[in-house]
């Protein structure tokens, strides 16, 4: 079974940059898709963006592109999203998750990965 555990969140100001990772356990990931998502409170889950297993790929919401990157360590099996730019609209729980066999399709809200991880909360103040 794998295990996903986001760290880095916080509070940060509007302009600022911050980085996540993805840290992977019980089972090596380097043939899985990671992606990132978030859910900010009222609002549904969102995808962020994602890179496929050979970190040679990824793709991301409109609303981040630009701004956010996502990469990956296969050796180190974490994942890591880095944020920049972030305004108080990227405030949200983000989540990491991981997906054997789906890449492009994971951006749709009809389709939920095979594992995620806990949760952590970035919020950015104006």
């Amino acid at each position: 079974q794998v295990q996903l555990v986001e760290s880095g969140g916080g509070l940060v100001q509007a302009g600022a940059s911050l980085g996540l990772s993805c840290a992977a356990s019980g089972r090596n990931i380097s043939t899985y898709t990671m992606a990132w998502f978030r859910q900010a409170p009222g609002k549904e889950r969102e995808f962020v963006g994602a890179i496929n297993w050979r970190g040679d790929s990824t793709y991301y919401d409109d609303s981040v592109k630009g701004r956010f990157t996502v990469s990956r360590d296969n050796a180190k099996n974490i994942g890591y999203l880095r944020m920049n730019s972030l305004k108080p609209d990227d405030t949200a729980v983000y989540y990491c998750a991981a997906d054997r066999n789906r890449y492009l399709g994971l951006s749709s809200k009809y389709v939920s990965p095979e594992h995620w991880g806990q949760g952590t909360q970035i919020t950015v103040s104006s």
